[in-house]
């Protein structure tokens, strides 16, 4: 089997894997770069596999011509900046040691003990810089297949880093077939567990969350994360009831899994999760909004118009699965809107405290009239 793309073509990528072949070593492909080439599905990175350890390959590359950044070097990893692209290359290594987060490992020159400490077999599929695919642990009918397969044995694969459960579900959810359903043996796996996951800090379990939410449709995903007792360790109090209606009712928009985890409810991720002060904040507004009486319009203007969508999706979810007629056209309605009162349409009248009453009395008029009150409505 064979794979093609321009990310494997790139000037700078064909540079940097004939460097390392001239020199006698191996410069594959793999991960995800090959997994999504197969599924003929975008490639945001290339990370390549060398039996060269770090140092040689930032001579190779530094001699190339290219820069190199030691990202981590001590297991392997180096980044080369080669002709303005980013590759991550790694020697060929295998565990020596974990302890659910960190491993040890030393090098290797054999790309089956490189495979055997990935986590899933169609994350251990491998290409040369021609794109001819080389599946050392018999992966491909796997991806083909859409199963998300542990690589062996599920729960050794988990201890070696606990992260793994969350990925398996994220994995999943990007490339899982639902009609399948989950592997029995990495769901069981992944719920026995599940007290690992209090080991990981809050940055990792944040990120990986947001990539989970942010997949076309997650919501068979985080329901079996739920079934397993795993959702409720990373989203205490969270609830799946609205959360497939809410994914149902995106159908043509673009999702926001800031939106989705709103209509999950439970505590409050901000520490959990690292949320950024941003994230956070958008949060905050979508869960306070989804209760009041302000319409579409009113919520475009006030925290406009993709915080006011998302509300409005949530709020169908959870209180009344149809949308209202027109919402959209409404948002846009409230982003182009202008207050019809203004400070100068009051003074000099009023002024001080007394002018700033009048103004948030006027806009809160305004805004429960669907902005439909006009200047001189409201100034009477």
């Amino acid at each position: 089997m064979q794979i093609d793309g321009d990310w494997m073509r790139h000037r700078g990528t064909q540079l940097l894997c004939a460097a390392l072949e001239r020199a006698g070593h191996k410069a594959l492909f793999v991960g995800g770069c090959v997994r999504n080439a197969l599924l003929d599905e975008p490639v945001s990175d290339t990370d390549i596999a060398t039996d060269a350890k770090p140092q040689v390959v930032t001579d190779l590359a530094e001699a190339a011509g290219f820069r190199v950044i030691p990202t981590g070097f001590d297991h392997g990893t180096v980044t080369v900046i080669a002709c303005g692209k980013s590759h991550e290359v790694t020697t060929f290594r295998r565990d020596v040691d974990t302890d659910g987060r960190h491993a040890r490992v030393v090098f290797s020159k054999k790309i089956e003990e490189d495979a055997a400490r990935r986590d899933f077999t169609m994350n251990a599929l491998y290409a040369d810089r021609h794109g001819v695919v080389t599946d050392p642990l018999g992966g491909l009918p796997d991806l083909q297949d859409r199963i998300l397969r542990f690589v062996g044995d599920p729960g050794e694969r988990i201890r070696e880093d606990y992260l793994r459960i969350l990925r398996f579900f994220r994995f999943h959810a990007w490339y899982g077939d639902p009609a399948q359903g989950l592997d029995a043996h990495g769901f069981a796996a992944c719920a026995a567990l599940a007290d690992g996951i209090d080991t990981l800090s809050a940055e990792r379990i944040g990120a990986e969350m947001r990539k989970l939410l942010a997949a076309p449709d997650p919501a068979p995903a985080v329901a079996s994360m739920a079934q397993a007792g795993i959702l409720n360790r990373v989203l205490p109090g969270a609830d799946t009831t609205a959360f497939a209606p809410l994914v149902h009712l995106e159908a043509g928009e673009t999702p926001s899994w800031l939106c989705r985890l709103a209509v999950l409810g439970g505590e409050d991720p901000t520490n959990r999760w690292r949320l950024s002060r941003a994230e956070s904040v958008s949060l905050a507004h979508i869960r306070s909004e989804i209760g009041s009486t302000l319409t579409p319009a009113a919520l475009a203007w006030k925290i406009g118009p993709h915080l006011a969508q998302d509300i409005v999706l949530a709020r169908a979810a959870l209180l009344n699965p149809v949308l209202p007629a027109g919402w959209q056209i409404d948002i846009a309605r409230g982003t182009s809107a202008k207050p019809p009162v203004t400070a100068a349409d009051l003074m000099p009248r009023l002024e001080g405290p007394a002018l700033g009453q009048a103004l948030k009395a006027a806009e809160a008029r305004w805004l429960a009239s669907d902005l439909r009150l006009t200047q001189a409505d409201l100034l009477s």
